[in-house]
């Protein structure tokens, strides 16, 4: 796509403002870094309080009759044991059991409000007027941005500005007015910290953004530090460690399959993709996404081989890269199930093999806000 097809979002003149380098990314003109740096980007967003845009993503709004018990049709969550004014994450699949998208969804009372890929909200759009009844409206809103506040220090900053954030558990949702702006807020986030994404009018975004970064505890982030950040909290990036191709059982996500919907729950499968989830539970899947220690300095990057001791290729690198709070190289890999605990792995780079450990958890304690 040649610069002059890319989108902008409400935010690109403060991005150029502040000094961002503007990359390509999913159709957009978006900011990779400011003049921080990546590094004390993810930093300040680990110790302090980061500022994202993330408008380039799609916000779609249902409105219509029985919107859940029509979800449940199509997404494998328990949308109807979604209380009013909370969110839960959800998956697209495909009728091979493929994730199409992964998404947040919201009960807002009136309607539901479901937060997508950039890179797949048209044809999400479309995909959902195909599998709704036409008494459900599905409306893509290109006039609304999204901004994430994240980090340890970004209750305390929202909360001056709108008092009842405070008081927001992970996975809350509210209609909020933030410094005398109308928005709606999830107390979410991409990047295992505490934090809030905030929609708001594309007319009132610059304003909204710019209240924000007058508190001294809130840097602008950009997507390379967006992509440590997850890498590190252990977060999937759709297009690189979940696509099409990929069931949530070998992506390592059936936590987000309810109890209720699999098989043997009480309102279980039903949904597209559903019975090839129950084949790969009852049967197993060949490979699965893990998390991987790296020893040594140097990161390995996506597509690098997973070997064993007698150079057998077993896995593939999906995302991988250098993780400033950790000191150290990370990598999420799909690796064959049969020796994922069994035997030594090594990951090649460059014609040497470098040792890997699959970790059993995030390369840093998630720390969301539960109350």
């Amino acid at each position: 796509m040649s610069d002059s097809n890319l989108q902008r979002t409400a935010l690109y003149q403060l991005h150029i403002d502040l000094g961002a380098k503007m990359v390509p990314f999913a159709g957009y003109e978006m900011p990779v870094q400011y003049p921080l740096g990546v590094k004390k980007e993810h930093l300040h967003t680990r110790e302090a309080a980061g500022l994202f845009d993330v408008s380039h993503m799609g916000q779609i709004r249902l409105q219509g009759e029985n919107i859940a018990r029509e979800l449940e049709k199509i997404l494998p969550q328990d949308v109807l044991g979604l209380a009013e004014g909370r969110q839960r994450y959800g998956l697209m699949l495909n009728e091979q059991g493929g994730i199409r998208d992964d998404l947040m969804f919201a009960n807002r009372g009136d309607d539901f409000l479901l937060v997508v890929n950039a890179a797949c909200k048209n044809d999400d759009a479309a995909w959902l007027r195909e599998h709704l009844p036409s008494s459900i409206q599905v409306e893509l809103q290109n006039d609304r941005a999204l901004l994430a506040l994240q980090g340890p220090k970004a209750r305390a900053v929202l909360s001056k500005l709108a008092p009842t954030t405070a008081a927001m558990r992970f996975m809350d949702t509210g209609f909020i007015s933030v410094a005398g702006i109308d928005c709606w807020l999830s107390c979410s986030g991409y990047t295992g910290e505490d934090g809030y994404e905030i929609s708001v009018a594309s007319a009132d975004a610059e304003k909204l953004a710019k209240a924000l970064l007058a508190e001294p505890e809130v840097e602008a982030i950009g997507l390379g530090a967006r992509d440590s950040l997850r890498l590190e909290a252990g977060l999937c990036l759709y297009g690189h460690d979940m696509d099409q191709s990929r069931s949530p059982i070998e992506a390592g996500l059936l936590w987000a399959i309810q109890k209720c919907r699999r098989p043997g729950g009480e309102r279980e499968g039903g949904y597209i993709g559903a019975n090839v989830i129950a084949q790969q539970l009852q049967d197993g899947v060949a490979e699965k996404r893990v998390l991987l220690d790296v020893e040594g300095r140097a990161p390995v990057r996506e597509h690098s081989a997973i070997v064993n001791a007698d150079g057998e290729h077993v896995g593939e690198v999906c995302s991988g890269g250098f993780g400033p709070s950790t000191g150290g190289p990370l990598a999420m890999a799909y690796i064959a199930c049969s020796v994922v605990e069994q035997q030594a792995l090594f990951a090649e780079l460059r014609g040497k093999k470098i040792p890997v450990a699959v970790r059993s958890g995030s390369f840093v304690p998630q720390r969301y806000y539960r109350g």
